[in-house]
């Protein structure tokens, strides 16, 4: 093996797998520390009403909250949750689909700011049909909780003095608690994220899209140069597709109305290979592979049921 592709190796799996591993130990790192200072329940409190009223637990509502903050470390919650049996299943598969609009809005100032130079006006109602896919999957997963859970009791006013007195002794917990996940985490985190890589840089994602490009004919319905801004954003990512209609825009080729309904299509298109790039190999360490890919495969058919719904409604009634 040659020193350009051991550098090209270092540069590409290396170091990213790194990061992802650093930034999954800090995430289980902190759940554990708020989970020892008993400090979810004070994170539960903001988001009670709401999840309360989809029958989810403690550590679910925690969750909900911290998801507006960092969504790996809800999962985190989750996960620490699950391990410690205070959370069944059922709870933590809809807990994870409950944090659809919290994940989300992390994620919109980001993709406003970038929209908004490319599209102008165009950006507000693009990103806005968007979040509000995200509000109707997580009120849609209030109504399924709320059927499927029990109600829950309130969350306990009263914190025992003996889980906030020390916070030295709570980040000892928690590294005692990180140096007994670590292995697991590794064993399912790296082989994952390893495969990813494999399968990216030897084209199998590429051919997966190019076979899939091959049903534009579902659609015939859309201008030309909607289609081609669809095929961008799936074929490559949100940029390359806001270049072209940004052009389009510019030299009246497409219409706002166009350009939204054609990042729509090309966000649902594109998302879940993406997701399943990317997302599979931080749920495979906190969780395992099989559940892993069963929550991102319930996200993203709840989140392309959602974003359908939006889009048709859009084109209906706009």
């Amino acid at each position: 093996m040659s020193e350009a592709t051991d550098i090209s190796l270092w540069q590409s799996l290396i170091i990213p797998m790194g990061r992802l591993l650093l930034s999954l130990s800090l995430g289980l790192l902190v759940a554990n520390i708020l989970e020892s200072l008993h400090w979810t329940r004070y994170l539960a409190r903001l988001a009670a009403p709401f999840a309360q009223a989809a029958h989810l637990g403690e550590s679910a509502q925690a969750a909900f909250t911290m998801a507006f903050i960092s969504p790996a470390q809800a999962n985190a919650l989750l996960s620490e949750a699950h391990k410690a049996k205070k959370i069944s299943l059922c709870e933590l598969i809809l807990a994870n689909l409950f944090n659809s609009l919290p994940a989300y809005f992390v994620h919109t100032p980001t993709i406003f700011l970038l929209t908004w130079p490319v599209l102008g006006f165009a950006a507000l109602i693009y990103v806005a049909l968007s979040l509000l896919a995200a509000l109707l999957r997580t009120l849609a997963t209030l109504c399924l909780a709320r059927w499927l859970l029990p109600p829950c009791s309130n969350i306990q006013t009263e914190i025992e003095d003996k889980a906030t007195s020390s916070l030295r002794l709570a980040v000892q917990r928690a590294c005692l608690r990180l140096g007994q996940r670590l292995p697991r985490l590794l064993l399912f985190t790296v082989p994952v994220y390893v495969l990813m890589y494999y399968l990216q840089t030897a084209g199998y994602f590429d051919r997966l899209n190019a076979w899939l490009s091959n049903e534009t004919a579902a659609f015939a319905f859309l201008s030309p140069q909607s289609a081609g801004i669809i095929m961008l954003h799936f074929l490559a990512e949100l940029g390359s597709a806001l270049g072209a209609a940004g052009s389009l825009l510019a030299t009246g080729g497409i219409n706002e109305h166009e350009v939204i309904v054609a990042l729509l299509v090309g966000n649902i298109l594109s998302t879940p290979i993406r997701a399943l790039r990317h997302q599979l190999p931080s749920y495979a360490g906190f969780f395992n592979p099989a559940l892993g890919l069963r929550l991102i495969l319930l996200n993203q058919t709840f989140r392309a049921v959602s974003m359908t719904l939006i889009t048709l409604l859009y084109c209906l009634f706009f």
